[in-house]
C-alpha cells in the first residue's frame, strides 16, 4: 500500500466513523428512553443523517469522501476510481462504521440500559430493518435509493475525471441524503451503505448491550447487496448518458 493510499484510507476511516457516530447518534437520541430528543420523529432522523454525511465528507475530503463501499464500487465501475483501491477503501469504511457504532453505545450507555426491555428499539439505533418485511421489495427499495444517491454523486461530484463528494459537494450531498430519507427511506430505513448498516450490526452483535436479542442476520445481506446493485446500475447509466 502506498503512503498516499494509506492516508486516504485513514481519512475514509475517520470520515465514516464520524458519519456513523452522528447518524446512529440521531437514531439513539430520538429512540432511546430518557433522551431529551425522544420522539422527535422521522424528519429529524432524515436531517440528522444528512448532516452526518456532511460532517464525514468534510473530514474525508482529501480521499474523495466515499464513506461507503457502494460508492467506491460504483465509481470504479464507471471508470472514475481505481479498482485496486476499492478493497482498502471498503475495509477502512467498515472499520470506521464499526468504531462509530461503539462510540454511540458508549455515549448513550445509560439510555441503552434504560431501554433494555425494548431490544428492537436498541437494534434500530445500530442498523436498519424494514417496515414491512418483504425481501425482494426491500432489496428493490435499497437499490433504488442507492441508485439515486450515486446519480447525484455522478452529477455534482464529478469534474472531468476527478470525483470528490466532500468540501464543495458536501452541501448538495447533504440535501440529497435528506431528500432520499424523506421520500424513499421509510420502507427500509435507507441504509444504502454496508459501512452504515453491516458494520454497526456487527458492533451490536459483539457489544455487551443490556437486554439485547438477535442482530437480525437474516436481513443483514439486503442493505449490502441492494446498495451494490443500485450503484452498479447508476454506473451503467452514467456511462451511457454522461
Amino acid at each position: 500500500m502506498t503512503p498516499e493510499l494509506l492516508h486516504s484510507c485513514i481519512l475514509e476511516f475517520l470520515g465514516t466513523l464520524v458519519l456513523v457516530l452522528m447518524g446512529d447518534g440521531v437514531c439513539a437520541a430520538t429512540s432511546l428512553n430518557k433522551c431529551k430528543a425522544k420522539g422527535a420523529g422521522w424528519v429529524v432522523i432524515a436531517m440528522g443523517w444528512g448532516f452526518a454525511v456532511m460532517c464525514g465528507a468534510f473530514i474525508a475530503h482529501e480521499s474523495g469522501a466515499h464513506l461507503n463501499p457502494a460508492v467506491s464500487i460504483g465509481l470504479a465501475t464507471a471508470g472514475l476510481f481505481d479498482w485496486a483501491s476499492v478493497i482498502p477503501y471498503s475495509i477502512a469504511q467498515m472499520v470506521g462504521g464499526f468504531c462509530g457504532a461503539i462510540l454511540v453505545w458508549l455515549f448513550y450507555k445509560d439510555h441503552f440500559d434504560a431501554t433494555a426491555d425494548e431490544p428492537e428499539t436498541v437494534l434500530g439505533c445500530f442498523c436498519t430493518a424494514p417496515a414491512i418485511r418483504n425481501t425482494w421489495n426491500n432489496l428493490f427499495s435499497e437499490a433504488v435509493a442507492t441508485f439515486v444517491l450515486l446519480m447525484g454523486v455522478f452529477s455534482f461530484g464529478t469534474y472531468g475525471d476527478v470525483v470528490n463528494v466532500g468540501a464543495d459537494s458536501a452541501l448538495p450531498v447533504t440535501m440529497l441524503i435528506m431528500a432520499i430519507g424523506m421520500s424513499l427511506g421509510s420502507t427500509t430505513g435507507y441504509a444504502m451503505n454496508a459501512a452504515r448498516d453491516l458494520a454497526p450490526r456487527l458492533a451490536h452483535a459483539v457489544l455487551p448491550i443490556k437486554g439485547k436479542k438477535g442482530s437480525d442476520w437474516g436481513y443483514s445481506w439486503v442493505p449490502v447487496v441492494g446498495p451494490i446493485l443500485g450503484a452498479l446500475l447508476a454506473a451503467v447509466v452514467y456511462l451511457a448518458v454522461y
